[in-house]
């Protein structure tokens, strides 16, 4: 969740939706990500809407946010109900951050109840958290557990110290086996989020972090490559010359061999940067958003979407608590996306997943580049001649370059 909120339309102040919002929306999923905005330190490559506790006044303490989140939950019900959009159970919750696991478990837990009892959920629905490895305990693990969480995605990054402190990552290496392993005692699967591409990251370095990842026996993996954003901490590093700048050969060898050991580990690919040990461990919350199904975003700076209506929360804790006070809508924008931009989105979002895209879906000019993209030896010939286009290893690291050519102006 970048810290910057997007230019829109200014949101009206109870929240109501257009009717364009309940066209269908029976026939979609309907998800809730809950944003906790704390952590203990900032890291350096970090551009997410978050706060140490140093930063925070008044109405936004870590010990009032539970209760603050838990009435946006309310409120969002209460619109929802009043725009006409049907009831239906929560098919996915996924907390981020921010570090979620800072406030006490039994805060997440009420959160997820006021959610749970508003809207009711789905038998076998996913309930996700975050984590950082040196912030959860085998008792809260368990009372998280015991709450309905199903999940927990590790913040491991890098099993490398000297990467680990690029990153400004607190934890020490060897936490994670042992979080993994109590987040297991508690019933709870585990993924963990890999970071590649790190200034002063070697190959070596890279190929240890994941065949250490690996050999905790993950259900999930993610390995993302860093990507340097103006204003952080990092990009001023680079900009002085402390590190090295981002090269993205680089980035694309290490790509490549996190797929090839990842792949060999048993773990398959079904978005490009994510890996599941079967479709079950996949993490459904983000395949609802690739998808484009509904969710509402909980806390500042968080992003809904009903319907092709989004909106974003104001971004500082106090300000949204604040309006959240005052019975108001903490949105800070919105817009309203036209059938285009909507077919735009789902060719960009679709080309990404292993499942592929519908060739039908493409325009004319796009499908008369399905050709071209096959003898590039960007898509998988066998899929796209039965009308999916599913991106190769070499298409997935030309992943944009792929959606540009389906989407020519």
């Amino acid at each position: 969740m970048p810290s910057v909120l997007p230019l829109g339309d200014p949101a009206p102040s109870d929240g109501l939706l257009p009717g364009q919002a309940a066209e269908g929306a029976a026939g979609r999923g309907f998800g809730l990500y809950i944003h906790i905005p704390f952590c203990a330190v900032r890291c350096g490559y970090c551009d997410f809407n978050t706060y140490t506790a140093t930063e925070l006044g008044g109405g936004a303490s870590q010990d009032a946010y539970a209760g603050t989140a838990a009435t946006e939950v309310e409120f969002a019900g209460r619109v929802l109900s009043a725009s006409g959009v049907p009831e239906r159970p929560l098919s996915t919750v996924f907390f981020g951050g921010g570090t979620p696991t800072l406030l006490p478990a039994a805060d997440l837990a009420l959160v997820l109840r006021a959610a749970v009892d508003r809207w009711g959920i789905e038998d076998g629905a996913e309930v996700t958290t975050e984590a950082n490895p040196d912030s959860v305990t085998p008792e809260s693990l368990a009372v998280l557990k015991e709450a309905g969480f199903t999940r927990v995605s590790f913040g491991m990054q890098s099993a490398v110290p000297h990467v680990l402190k690029v990153l400004d990552r607190t934890h020490s290496p060897a936490r994670v086996p042992q979080v993994v392993r109590w987040a297991r005692e508690a019933g709870l699967d585990v993924s963990l989020d890999l970071i590649y591409g790190t200034p002063g990251e070697s190959l070596d370095d890279w190929r240890f972090s994941l065949e250490t990842a690996l050999s905790y026996g993950p259900d999930h993996i993610s390995a993302y490559a860093l990507i340097v954003e103006d204003g952080t901490k990092l990009a001023g590093q680079i900009r002085r010359g402390q590190v090295p700048e981002i090269d993205d050969d680089d980035h694309a060898t290490k790509y490549e061999l996190a797929d090839q050991l990842i792949t060999e580990a048993g773990l398959g690919w079904y978005e490009v940067s994510n890996w599941a040990r079967t479709p079950r461990h996949a993490c459904r919350h983000n395949l609802a958003y690739w998808r484009g199904d509904d969710w509402w975003g909980i806390g500042p700076g968080a992003h809904s979407h009903v319907g092709g209506v989004r909106w974003w929360n104001v971004k500082h804790p106090t300000a949204y608590a604040g309006r959240l006070g005052q019975g108001l809508s903490p949105a800070a924008g919105r817009e309203t996306l036209d059938l285009e931009t909507r077919a735009v989105e789902h060719v960009m979002l679709e080309t990404r997943l292993s499942t592929g895209l519908d060739v039908a879906s493409l325009k004319p000019a796009g499908r008369h580049e399905v050709a071209g993209l096959i003898a590039d030896g960007l898509v998988e010939p066998a899929a796209a001649f039965r009308g999916r286009l599913v991106l190769t290893l070499k298409g997935r690291l030309l992943a944009d370059a792929v959606v540009r050519r389906l989407l020519p102006d």
